[in-house]
């Protein structure tokens, strides 16, 4: 079987009838965000093939260790740590659950460990480069001003692609210039929208929306030709064909602004705390990682202008 196509219905009549529950409960009660769902769904069919093929009956009579088997086989199949780390995750969920349901008494991932993840540092765009990608739009079309206008917002505030897609009218202030989004998990968060966004939503909604609205448009701030709310793939699409426009060659996608929002702001003396914040995460450390860029670059300049390094 194909491995884009592990859906609930694939799985061992042994294992569906539980597993069915804890979907529900991630994602009716736990507030999980489709997607994360559908993630967790995949990885818990694939697991519970292999429990099948090896010979163990139901949830109830799991052993870690036959779960350190298929975390291995994963392994051979060149899964990445982080792969694996998410794969490991929903089944350690899973047990939660099934231990909270009275399935089980004992928690059988409890004593497993996961693989060793190596955080990347997130590549940035410079600012010179922000500048370029924020001026590639045409400003006398109607595309143009919407376009300039996501791509201020995005990086003016750190927005996911989802978010930004997701935004409503009644979501922004441009008064007050902050804005509510709706992240991860259904969590909201507001964040500040800078003044050169303001602008660029502002023209955008004078003169470029008003062409693209149609009978059956809605209140989603960006819209299509269509007079649909804009799609995450055509954005990534526009990010790439206004990267390519202005001549910047490292891979730029959507989230790069994201990484770049976050990089500027610590450059810049921002507190972590508060960038943690307007980027909705929930744990410090993931911000953290945007301050190992930082380092790289002081060991540069450290590097390059120290006068002990130059002898």
């Amino acid at each position: 079987m194909s491995d884009t196509t592990l859906k609930l219905e694939n799985t061992p009549s042994c294992f569906f009838d539980d597993m069915q529950g804890f979907l529900a409960h991630i994602e009716l009660e736990k507030g999980l965000s489709k997607n994360t769902a559908e993630g967790y769904e995949h990885d818990l069919v694939q697991c519970a093939l292999f429990l099948k093929s090896s010979g163990v009956e139901n949830w109830q009579t799991v052993t870690s260790s036959v779960i350190a088997d298929w975390i291995q086989s994963l392994s051979i199949d060149e899964y990445t740590p982080s792969s694996l780390a998410r794969k490991l995750s929903a089944v350690r969920m899973l047990a939660r659950y099934l231990v909270a349901e009275r399935v089980r008494k004992d928690d059988f991932t409890e004593l497993l460990s996961g693989p060793k993840l190596i955080r990347k540092i997130p590549d940035t765009l410079t600012p010179e480069e922000v500048a370029k990608l924020l001026n590639a739009p045409e400003m006398g079309t109607p595309h143009g001003l919407r376009d300039k206008a996501f791509l201020e917002l995005m990086y003016s505030s750190g927005l996911r692609v989802s978010e930004l897609c997701g935004i409503l009218f009644q979501s922004i202030d441009l008064e007050e210039g902050f804005m509510r989004v709706q992240g991860k998990g259904s969590k909201q968060r507001f964040v500040p929208v800078g003044s050169h966004a303001i602008k660029a939503i502002r023209d955008y909604l004078a003169v470029g929306r008003p062409h693209l609205v149609k009978a059956t448009t809605g209140s989603e701030l960006f819209i299509s030709q269509w007079g649909k709310a804009i799609s995450r793939k055509t954005v990534w699409y526009l990010i790439k064909e206004y990267a390519k426009k202005v001549g910047i060659e490292k891979p730029v996608k959507p989230h790069l602004l994201r990484h770049s929002f976050a990089t500027h702001l610590l450059m810049g003396g921002a507190d972590l705390r508060a960038v943690q914040d307007m980027l909705g995460h929930s744990d410090i450390a993931t911000t953290q990682i945007y301050t190992n860029v930082n380092r790289e670059e002081h060991l540069d300049e450290h590097a390059m202008y120290h006068p002990r390094n130059k002898s």
